[in-house]
């Protein structure tokens, strides 16, 4: 008999695809996934695994490279957000089908912010696009999705960790995987690979996008990139409230991936991203399993 497992997935930008391998090995070793709450890239692979899409969205991953990520990216440089997301969602409605959460074959939980009225959202019925939608839009990067009078953005700004929200049964096990760990990298030996991007199209690219992120700043000789002040402020607050909660709720097996793994934005690195949440959910249930004497 299978073991059932509440698992509950954090937000964390590119390096979410490593949730992929986290639940490939907790299916291989033997755990039946039985809930799923998520935030941000959390409540993606968490909805496109309950919808039984998770090995066609991993094959897409796998096969990005640098060039790929860019041209998803359709650029607005508008007062609520650098990108649209049109691109990014239209591929992302081939692997998140429009169907109500309540249809799922398991409990789903998407969590979301609404801006207007300050205060977080949960996505427990409804459209599971629309609360993936809600979920990913990271601020000032994604435009806010606007639904029944809400402006919603990434819920990871207020429960990055959502263990509050997942669905619990009497005999699970409360599994959290918190990608934004500020804990050393812990990733198995890989084989370097070369890179299958065109590297002058995409550096032209990123120039081109520079000179136009550099216009709407002050021109300071020390000045730190848009770009990388975003990503330090958001690291921070998500470590600081994900180590608070993990600390109130006490999870049964608690599998942290570093926040150095790869950067927020690094989509082309999935491959790698996948294999390091596979080894380091071994490790995690290793211990686990020694710490309560099963093995």
């Amino acid at each position: 008999m299978k073991q059932p497992i509440s698992l509950v997935l954090s937000s964390g930008g590119a390096r979410g695809i490593a949730h992929i391998g986290v639940i490939e090995e907790l299916e291989k070793q033997g755990f039946e996934i039985k809930s799923i709450a998520g935030t941000s890239m959390g409540a993606l692979i968490g909805g496109v695994y309950a919808t039984g899409n998770l090995k066609e969205y991993k094959d897409w991953l796998c096969s990005l490279d640098k060039l790929n990520v860019f041209n998803m990216i359709d650029f607005t440089l508008s007062s609520q957000g650098l990108v649209k997301g049109d691109k990014i969602f239209r591929v992302m409605r081939k692997m998140v089908p429009d169907i109500n959460i309540e249809d799922l074959p398991i409990p789903y939980v998407a969590i979301a912010a609404d801006i207007i009225n300050q205060k977080e959202v949960v996505f427990d019925k409804g459209s599971l696009f629309d609360a993936v939608r809600a979920s990913i839009s990271i601020p000032t990067i994604f435009t806010p999705l606007h639904k029944n009078n809400l402006q919603l953005i990434d819920g990871g700004v207020l429960n990055p960790v959502p263990i509050n929200r997942v669905k619990r049964f009497g005999d699970d096990l409360l599994v959290v995987v918190n990608v934004c760990a500020h804990i050393p990298i812990i990733k198995p030996p890989m084989p370097v690979e070369k890179e299958k991007h065109n590297s002058f199209l995409y550096n032209e690219k990123i120039k081109s996008f520079q000179k136009r992120i550099a216009k709407l700043l002050p021109k300071e000789k020390e000045r730190l990139w848009y770009f990388q002040l975003i990503t330090k402020t958001i690291s921070i607050m998500l470590n600081q409230m994900a180590t608070l909660t993990i600390e109130k709720y006490q999870p049964d097996i608690l599998i942290n991936i570093s926040k150095d793994s790869c950067g927020v934005y690094d989509f082309y690195k999935a491959t790698e991203m996948i294999e390091i949440g596979r080894f380091v959910t071994k490790k995690s249930l290793t211990k686990y399993q020694q710490e309560n004497s099963l093995i």
